[in-house]
Order: structure tokens, then sequence, then C-alpha cells
């Protein structure tokens, strides 16, 4: 069965919090003091929240909370069939959660990846954003984070680019 997105319930994002892929979970646990499954589900819940679904079963999360006026994070994170839903996550960016947030005045989005995480690294590359810093000593044990944005110039750029 194909991924299909659908939108994002405590449940699903629950249950895809408590089954994270190491390197997810590698990047949450070093930002988040003590977080629980069901926390990061409520906070994912605060902003556009959406599910992947193979085969029935929740396997990845995605969507942008607004921090400020203007000012958006985009976060993912998933299973061990994360992998399989990457496609299906990026259509999904380019035609409703990219569009979505550019309508509600987006000046900002941002993203940040663990240093020497290559897929989320070479996927928001594929997506448009663009890498603007290395930000030492991010997470809580003095790990290396990249911070990624799209503007809302650059937003128009890459509606405009080829889609990968």
């Amino acid at each position: 069965m194909k991924p299909r997105v659908i939108g994002g319930t405590l449940r699903d994002l629950s249950y895809i919090a408590a089954n994270l892929r190491p390197e997810d979970k590698a990047e949450i646990d070093c930002q988040c003091e003590a977080w629980k499954p069901a926390q990061l589900a409520l906070a994912a819940l605060q902003g556009h929240a959406y599910v992947v679904t193979l085969d029935g079963n929740p396997e990845a999360a995605f969507g942008a909370t607004e921090q400020r006026t203007g000012l958006f994070i985009a976060w993912s994170w998933g299973g061990k069939r994360m992998h399989r839903c990457v496609p299906a996550i990026t259509r999904f960016f380019y035609d409703v959660l990219g569009p979505d947030v550019a309508a509600q005045g987006a000046w900002r989005v941002e993203a940040r990846a663990m240093a020497g995480n290559d897929l989320a690294v070479r996927w928001l590359t594929r997506l448009g954003a663009q890498q603007r810093c290395e930000l030492p000593g991010y997470g809580k044990n003095g790990e290396t984070f990249l911070l990624f944005d799209w503007t809302r110039e650059s937003w128009n750029d890459v509606l405009q680019a080829p889609r990968p």
C-alpha cells in the first residue's frame, strides 16, 4: 500500500514518538529534558501536524509550528520505515504545507538538523532550504546542529524551481 498523509492525532503522533528511529530519537533527546511520547505529540499538535501511514500504520510525523507572528519551525520525525514516507512528505510539503504556511504570512520557516544526520541535511537541501549556519553546543550535551531556513523570498524561488 502506498504512503498516505493524514491529519495528525494525539494517538498517531504518540505512537510514532514512542517508536522513533535512532537518528530522530538522538535529535530529540539532546534538545528536550526527560520528554515522553505524549508530550512530543502534544507539542506537535500546537501547529500544522500530519502523519504518514503505511499499510494503515502511522510511520512518520511532520509539520510546522508558529513560534511568533511570521516565524515557523518545521519538524519531522519517524519510525524505522520513515525512509519510505519521505516522497509523500516531500509532495505534501510542496502541495499543501508550504503554501498553507506561506498563506498564514510566514516571513521565515526554520528547521534544524543535528550535524552528521546526512539524510536530514540532504532532504532539507532538496526541499530548497538554505543552510544558514552551524549551531555549536545547541544540544544539551554540546551537540552541534545546522540551521536551515526558507524565507518568503526564497520560498517563491522554491515554488518556481523544478521539483526533485
